[in-house]
């Protein structure tokens, strides 16, 4: 069964090379096909993708890029319908200058009685929406989506800049046929670089080509009689520097438990402009650069340094806040306080001011570097040491090279001799060096004013806690009611206000009951809701109907009851990436249980420790019978948030027994 199942995948290999992808020519075996060949769980894969980059010169505009797309995609299920929609974000520059979306034109082929129907996309298909004052998005949506069918769509993207777009070669699902390739004249000399972190790496064939261009000249000519004028054709000729991928069966990027942004480990190539060469090959204009040139170059910027100079509009109601304070961390804290009931976050990342520090102060609301450059300039109004830290956030991956595409998020940074404190402002419940957690990717690039930069850890070794209290009283109706008290620190505090800060009590306590059991909870108390100085602290009542199963004269049941981590996510046999828990966390539960009357215990779970590396991460079980009270004391401590692939089997092993103790059953006996 085996070796028949290896030969229907190399079958349907086989086919899938030897396929027409020209634009429109769908197969009926295309739209038969159930489940992708190799990976079974793919809701859709592309069949066929092209990518073709390239640059057309006219006399009007000089070098203009084209980016031709042809995308072939197979939608096995419901899940994979979102495939039927694709986003393009289109660039304008100055002086009106912006990208423009051509030729679009697409099929949706269905199978129908063993016919094939197609349905056009039509011009109602394409919309266009501002997303910001740079960017125009066109989302084309593919008509008449079911189940199996196939969506065929070509377009091309002409660009007045000469910057080029990252290559993706890797999807979340699986890609049949992957061809590509980037023409450069030999005026623009590039970088490319590709994902070091990715673990598919495509071949890259690299070669050279002659590229040609026609431009119009014309002369005037006077006689005695009339003037005219003459007009002459010339073409030149240029080097194409060319780069070519073809990639069969590019396996899917899968997102795994704990993965963090699992975009830093898509393959793919960023192509990062070097220089502007002349026609003898002499550089006109570098952009060849480092971190601190980049650095240099954005913290000059209007938009960014110069926001840090102005103090003027707010020194007065700083100074009645902060003049009076000694420590810079404790003005630091204050300060950072008074910004966040001052400005409000609009949600937009970036690390240039989108309104300006003083606009942003005066109207209440801002971007990220509107409120934070603002936070650090009243931090240096103040004779603090302040400065920016620029971020790639976690969904924006971690900089292939030196670009100032790199980072789209700017922090504040106090330092105070060997010590130094992490802040962001945007965020209501942040506090120094709890960070929210879109913020903590690798690290951070520190700016001073005096042209200095260098990197930062933003990664906390600050452990996150959340001890719980639970007193059990087991009833004979195989019920349990009881009293919960949870103390929780530091970012699981942050997390925690973030996700029940805002909620109603009954919505609170709705999301509190959810996938544990026949459960009412009741008497909710949440306190140090807003203070984030304190730990937040949760009290409820619970009564729970189904604590327990009843099997002849005896009574099973999980001492942990509704708290207990009843499956691992950890579930596939070897893993690509890091498991990334983001923070290290204790998590500590002291458990106080009431038997019913008439029941003593015949069966406890054993006392064990479970330890994972070196001193990595430690599981401690101990359970203890005292009269008609049990007591259990469980907890876990992980040192290292980050689980290194080669690692990841130890850890497996080590997460399962943790599940499988937290689920070990007590047996009670009638006395």
């Amino acid at each position: 069964m085996k070796n028949l199942t290896i030969l229907l995948c190399l079958v349907s290999m086989q086919l899938a090379f030897c396929q027409d992808f020209k634009f429109g020519k769908i197969s009926k075996a295309e739209l038969e096909e159930k489940v992708h060949p190799l990976d079974s769980t793919a809701s859709a894969a592309v069949l066929y993708r092209k990518e073709t980059v390239s640059f057309i010169y006219t006399q009007s505009d000089g070098f203009m890029q084209q980016r031709e797309i042809t995308e072939r995609i197979k939608i096995y299920n419901k899940e994979g319908f979102d495939w039927a929609t694709k986003k393009l974000y289109l660039y304008e520059g100055g002086s009106g200058s912006k990208e423009q979306l051509n030729g679009a034109k697409g099929y949706t082929y269905n199978l129908v009685s063993g016919k094939i129907e197609k349905e056009k996309l039509k011009k109602n298909g394409i919309f266009e929406e501002d997303f910001n004052e740079f960017t125009e998005i066109n989302t084309i949506t593919m008509p008449n989506i079911k189940e199996g069918c196939v969506i065929d769509y070509t377009y091309k993207i002409v660009s007045p800049f000469i910057v080029i777009d990252d290559l993706i070669f890797q999807y979340d699902i699986p890609i049949n046929r992957l061809e590509m390739s980037v023409s450069t004249p030999e005026y623009y000399a590039y970088n490319k670089q590709f994902n070091s972190k990715a673990f598919f790496v495509p071949k890259l064939v690299e070669s050279t080509s002659k590229g040609s261009a026609r431009v119009t000249t014309s002369s005037r000519t006077n006689s005695t009689v009339s003037a005219s004028r003459n007009y002459q054709q010339n073409s030149f000729e240029y080097k194409l520097n060319i780069i070519k991928i073809n990639e069969d069966n590019v396996p899917a990027l899968k997102t795994e438990p704990y993965s963090g942004n699992v975009n830093n480990y898509r393959s793919k190539m960023s192509i990062e402009l070097a220089a502007i060469l002349n026609q003898y090959g002499a550089t006109e204009k570098s952009f060849s650069t480092n971190w601190e040139k980049v650095s240099k170059t954005i913290y000059e910027s209007s938009d960014f340094g110069n926001q840090l100079n102005r103090s003027g509009f707010f020194k007065n109601d700083v100074a009645s806040i902060a003049s009076n304070i000694n420590d810079p961390f404790e003005k630091a804290f204050v300060l950072q306080s008074y910004v966040k009931s001052k400005v409000r976050w609009n949600g937009i990342y970036g690390y240039r001011a989108q309104k300006g520090t003083r606009k942003a102060y005066l109207e209440g609301e801002g971007n990220v570097a509107d409120i934070n450059l603002l936070l650090v300039a009243m931090l240096r109004s103040q004779g603090v040491n302040a400065n920016p830290v620029l971020v790639s956030t976690r969904n924006n991956g971690i900089p292939l090279f030196p670009t100032r595409k790199g980072f789209n998020y700017v922090i504040c940074i106090v330092e105070n001799g060997d010590n130094y404190a992490l802040l962001d402002a945007s965020e209501p419940y942040s506090m120094i060096n709890v960070l929210p957690e879109r913020t903590l990717n690798w690290q951070g690039r520190v700016l001073k004013d005096d042209g200095s930069s260098y990197w930062i850890t933003l990664r906390s070794n600050k452990k996150a806690t959340e001890a719980t209290s639970l007193n059990v009283k087991l009833n004979t109706d195989l019920s349990a009611s009881g009293k919960v008290r949870q103390s929780i620190t530091s970012y699981t505090a942050l997390n925690y206000r973030n996700r029940y800060g805002q909620l109603a009590e009954a919505d609170h306590i709705k999301s509190l009951e959810k996938n544990k059991g026949d459960i009412v909870i009741s008497n909710l108390i949440f306190d140090n809701k807003t203070d984030i100085t304190q730990p937040v602290k949760i009290t409820y009542d619970y009564e729970l109907s189904d604590a327990m199963e009843e099997i002849g004269d005896k009574l099973y049941f999980s001492p942990l009851l509704f708290l207990a981590t009843e499956e691992s996510p950890f579930k596939l046999d070897e893993r690509k990436y890091p498991i990334d828990f983001v923070i290290p966390f204790e998590d500590k539960y002291l458990i106080n249980i009431m038997l019913p009357e008439g029941y003593t215990v015949e069966s406890m779970p054993e006392s064990i420790a479970y330890e994972f590396g070196d001193n990595g991460a430690k599981f401690s079980y101990v359970a203890k019978l005292n009269g008609k009270y049990l007591q259990l004391s469980v907890n876990l401590d992980l040192k290292s948030s980050i689980i290194l692939p080669k690692d990841y089997v130890v850890f497996k092993d080590f997460f399962e027994n943790i599940v499988e103790k937290q689920t070990e059953q007590i047996v009670l006996t009638k006395s």
